[in-house]
């Protein structure tokens, strides 16, 4: 690394933090969550069109009215519809959502010997941050053993260390608060890391498979004589509320309830099915209309 790069970040747009993480023709998903209307919308296109004028301007027009902007961070397979582990094409970043004491918890990381220097820091909102790595050589549950041992040892979020993770998009405003904030993205590295720069201890408490009990219960209600469906319940309202891809919410669930459902699928789809529907009519604001959308000939999902 050298002195102009530590001495001068470089804040990137959104078209430019897009094609600076992939290659042109990587497919991606970008999804565009408005939580007034319930309308989540995803759409599945390259790289280079996502990151197009024309995909931008109608990105814009989005955020304007209300949706928040996020982006996943590794590429899709080229026939992908959904942004499940299964369409995962390659593992491309490492991130860790730091939530809870951000400014002092960025600085740990920064300076900290277990993890190499960072290639972006997002400011995401108010003194919360989103920090990501490049990588290349990693498989899936090496990349979310990772994200999960990065979370315990800097505090980060425990919901953000799967590698289907959507984060946030620089130059859109976050939508979650009275007055807007704009997301910033701030390069540090040009690096791309392997998985032996990082010196963080990966067992099996790290390992993606306990991850489903771990959010289940502390996304639940904190009453302790929750039945397990009501767990599950829980479980599928926070993810999806969170921009969660229902279809991955529908494998983890039917996955931790393999051994006692005779039909484990069909009760993780009618889970998360029921939950959709409570979120979208427990809405204040009722989606009397909705503009036309970006005409983009691509593939979308409207959940």
């Amino acid at each position: 690394m050298n002195p102009t790069e530590q001495s001068a970040p470089f804040v990137l747009s959104a078209s430019e933090y897009i094609l600076d993480n992939f290659e042109p023709t990587d497919r991606i998903a970008i999804l565009v969550l408005n939580r007034d209307f319930g309308e989540t919308i995803q759409r599945i296109t390259s790289a280079q069109k996502a990151a197009s004028p024309e995909f931008q301007a109608w990105l814009r027009y989005k955020n304007a009215n209300a949706s928040d902007i996020y982006i996943g961070m590794n590429p899709l397979k080229k026939n992908a519809s959904t942004r499940t582990k299964d369409d995962i094409a390659s593992i491309r970043h490492v991130y860790i959502d730091l939530d809870h004491g951000a400014p002092e918890t960025l600085e740990a990381v920064e300076n900290s010997s277990l993890v190499p220097k960072p290639n972006y820091v997002l400011n995401s909102s108010p003194e919360k941050h989103q920090v990501v790595w490049k990588v290349e050589g990693m498989n899936l549950e090496q990349a979310e053993a990772l994200l999960h041992a990065m979370a315990h040892e800097f505090g980060g979020d425990p919901a953000a260390t799967d590698a289907t993770r959507v984060l946030r998009v620089p130059g859109f405003a976050n939508k979650k608060y009275d007055t807007d904030f704009y997301v910033e993205a701030r390069r540090e590295s040009t690096e791309t890391y392997h998985l032996r720069d990082f010196k963080l201890h990966i067992d099996s408490q790290d390992s993606p498979r306990h991850n489903y009990n771990n959010r289940a219960h502390r996304d639940s209600s904190p009453r302790s004589n929750l039945s397990q469906s009501e767990h599950d319940w829980a479980f599928a309202k926070r993810a999806l509320a969170r921009g969660d891809d229902p279809e991955e919410v529908i494998r983890q669930i039917a996955r931790h309830r393999g051994s006692d459902k005779s039909d484990p699928q069909y009760y993780a789809r009618l889970t998360v099915t029921k939950a959709q529907a409570e979120l979208m009519n427990g809405r204040d604001t009722p989606a009397t209309s909705r503009p036309a959308e970006f005409p983009i000939n691509e593939d979308e999902l409207h959940h």
